[in-house]
């Protein structure tokens, strides 16, 4: 925490960086002890002129530009192809074996690639990585390809955009399909390519088109692929829109009369009395829309935070949600009941700070208990009705990233070590820990192929490989 490199970039611990769920004027305050040596103050987000959007003129993606390299497909077993994998619990859906310890030295590095600033984690299908970047010099949003062999370019969809220094530029996962790539960039652009070649199917510039308000520290609303159409929480004209994949149509429109404005939430999925239902919290309340028509099943006002909501809403079992977060939100559980036709959702339990809440990661659900990494950097494990089960004590883990894959979590500190825990509830049981970049700020969501890890820090990208031998 003293590495003088890091002292331009602080204050991890309360400000919300990543994809929500991404994902998050917000103020935001700290502790004086939380600080690390030679601080000087808190970083407020950058507040432009235009509010951020760009919103007059015309949209950056129609000046887009595609680059192919020299990168191939790579012929590799596994997928992770949307923010917190297939089923979007962050458990692996593929069956893996992972090795139960790692040498000295850690788990193997086979490839790396340098990025631009910021948290945006990977997706991978088919032998493909696809990240969102930024290159300041050309001043320019991309979408980049690589190969899951070697980290080799594969194509680079590029569009020119005036992005500041705004603690990290990107911090959203894309989302993929055999067919399409879908991605959300830092000022609210959705761009769909096709995911081999890379060329455009279509664009929405949710600014321009639904008055969207780009989030302080920008976009972090990862978008949700589901069959055959894409779903988006613009929260501006429209609260919530459904639009088919492959042509860009719009299927649906969720009304926002509430004018709730956009978060860095990503928005969930759960059944809901046998109907297919989203969940999205925006930064008034959270909302239930029906996949079918878009229309408001549900909403209450009963959790929002005044400074951030960054971790995505946890469907339970039940007809419940489990919601967390940080700025001493602390957790709630939401029941969900239907009366005379008409569902209503009411706090079932509330759990202080000190219990639980996520600044930036969303909780998992496994088997029936809750892990994830409390405000203090504890990683804890809560059975259903909120009980602390056991937390990690020493090992602290900040805002980095974890999932849980072979019975296994694998989670990431700060300054990028990796760790990893059994996921039971009868106890914290670290299995093994190493330190995999020398660098810092590693926030940005795993992706997990097989047994290839796909990790980041604030400017590089590692592929891990953690099978058995």
């Amino acid at each position: 925490m003293s590495n003088p490199a890091r002292i331009p970039l602080l204050f991890a611990r309360v400000l919300p960086w990543v994809a929500g769920g991404a994902a998050i004027g917000l103020l935001a305050y700290v502790w004086a002890t939380s600080l690390p040596a030679g601080s000087v103050g808190l970083r407020l987000p950058v507040v432009e002129k235009d509010g951020g959007g760009d919103a007059g003129g015309e949209s950056p993606l129609a000046k887009a530009v595609l680059t192919p390299g020299s990168g191939q497909s790579a012929d590799l077993p596994g997928s992770w192809p949307c923010f917190r994998g297939s089923n979007l619990d962050a458990v692996a859906a593929d069956p893996v074996a992972l090795a139960d310890s790692w040498p000295n030295e850690g788990p193997k590095a086979l490839w790396s690639v340098d990025l631009g600033e910021g948290y945006a984690g990977a997706a991978v299908l088919n032998g493909r990585v696809y990240v969102m970047d930024y290159d300041r010099e050309k001043k320019s949003d991309a979408l980049r390809c690589l190969s899951l062999a070697d980290g080799r370019e594969i194509w680079r969809f590029s569009y020119p955009l005036s992005v500041k220094r705004n603690h990290g530029m990107s911090r959203t996962v894309p989302a993929v399909t055999d067919k399409c790539v879908v991605a959300l960039g830092p000022k609210c652009q959705v761009c769909c390519l096709d995911a081999v070649t890379g060329k455009t199917k279509w664009g929405i510039d949710l600014v321009r088109e639904y008055g969207s308000a780009v989030p302080a520290w920008y976009a972090g609303q990862c978008p949700l692929i589901d069959g055959d159409r894409v779903i988006l929480a613009p929260s501006g004209s429209s609260l919530m829109i459904a639009v088919e994949l492959e042509t860009g149509k719009v299927v649906w429109k969720t009304p926002n009369p509430r004018d709730w404005k956009m978060t860095h939430v990503s928005i969930s999925k759960m059944e809901l009395g046998g109907k297919k239902t989203y969940v999205y919290c925006g930064h008034r309340g959270v909302a239930g829309i029906a996949a079918d028509d878009g229309s408001l099943l549900w909403e209450t006002p009963d959790w929002k935070i005044s400074i951030a909501t960054v971790a995505t809403p946890v469907p339970v079992p039940g007809a419940r949600l489990f919601l967390s977060g940080g700025y001493e939100a602390g957790a709630m559980m939401l029941a969900l009941t239907e009366t005379g036709g008409k569902w209503q959702a009411k706090p079932a339990f509330r759990l202080d700070a000190d219990t639980f809440g996520a600044t930036q990661q969303t909780p998992i659900l496994y088997q029936d208990h809750l892990y994830g990494v409390r405000p203090s950097g504890e990683l804890v494990c809560l059975d259903l009705a909120g009980k602390v089960l056991w937390t990690s004590g020493g090992d602290r883990f900040g805002l980095g990233p974890f999932i849980i894959a072979d019975g296994k979590i694998l989670v990431m500190d700060d300054e990028a070590t990796l760790t990893m825990v059994r996921a039971v509830p009868d106890g914290y049981k670290r299995l093994a820990k190493a330190r995999v970049i020398e660098g810092h700020d590693a926030w940005g969501p795993f992706a997990l192929a097989g047994s290839r890890l796909i990790v980041r820090d604030f400017t590089r990208m590692l592929c891990l490989d953690l099978g058995k031998k």
